[in-house]
């Protein structure tokens, strides 16, 4: 295919995403070349010590020629760059990959024309100062959700990538679309409890800089009675209704999902 015609279609799925989130299409065939190209970028330049694996580049640059100058702002825009940033911290926290906290993602374009046999996409590694600015910034408990009625993996998960999913299976797929999503808590046993969860119930959202946590509700319903999402906040029950922003979570706060419950806590 191409050039023009990738870019053209890489540029519409980030246009088309749904105002105020980070969501394109997962099925996007250009979008899935970006998110394996950067995850081989990161397993090339990683290294094994005490058992784990060890990426300690702070900074992912990628480069995306062929890109006309008229469309570079939609590409060098936050929205991609902050995309790609939890795509990567989810998968190399999925890996169990050591990184920097303060891992992110930048996009640069340029007008030329990849010449023969050369990528339409370069990734670059670097370490920058901005690791070692960040060192200096207040450093925010941890936060954690634990399940309290319901057979989920894990039973335990502590918070550290922007995004965690929770849902009925841990992969979800669609029919003619492929793997959508992955889910971080998984109520995947054949029981009461967690059939009551939906393959994608919710997630949580993350602020690495101000520490808050967001419960979005990802649930399909319709209408907005018996939404099946709820935050339990001294004894009375907040339905978290589907939006864009979901609704700040309290350490203490009970999340029920269906008939399932999980106990977010900060420490």
């Amino acid at each position: 295919m191409p050039v023009s015609n990738i870019i053209e279609k890489l540029g519409r799925a980030i246009f088309e995403a749904p105002f105020g989130t980070h969501k394109i299409a997962q099925d996007a065939p250009e979008l899935a070349e970006i998110r394996i190209a950067v995850l081989d970028a990161v397993k090339a330049k990683s290294h094994r010590a005490s058992g784990r694996y060890v990426f300690p580049y702070n900074l992912v640059r990628i480069n995306l020629l062929g890109v006309p100058e008229d469309q570079a702002s939609i590409f060098r825009g936050d929205f991609l760059a902050k995309y790609l940033g939890e795509e990567l911290h989810s998968g190399l926290a999925r890996s169990n990959y050591r990184f920097p906290e303060d891992l992110y993602v930048e996009i640069t374009t340029t007008a030329k024309l990849p010449e023969a046999n050369q990528e339409w996409l370069i990734v670059d590694t670097l370490v920058t100062e901005r690791q070692a600015a960040q060192s200096v910034v207040a450093i925010h408990p941890p936060a954690h959700v634990s399940v309290e009625a319901g057979a989920a993996k894990p039973t335990e998960l502590t918070i550290k990538s922007a995004r965690i999913n929770i849902g009925r299976t841990v992969e979800v797929y669609r029919e003619g679309s492929g793997l959508a999503r992955r889910n971080d808590v998984a109520f995947s046993e054949e029981d009461e409890v967690s059939r009551s969860v939906s393959r994608e119930h919710a997630h949580i959202l993350h602020s690495h800089e101000t520490g808050e946590c967001r419960l979005v509700n990802d649930r399909i319903y319709k209408g907005e009675a018996n939404c099946g999402t709820y935050i339990i906040r001294d004894g009375f029950a907040i339905a978290v209704h589907r939006n864009v922003r979901g609704t700040v979570l309290v350490s203490g706060d009970q999340i029920q999902l269906g008939k399932a419950l999980l106990r977010f806590k900060v420490d």
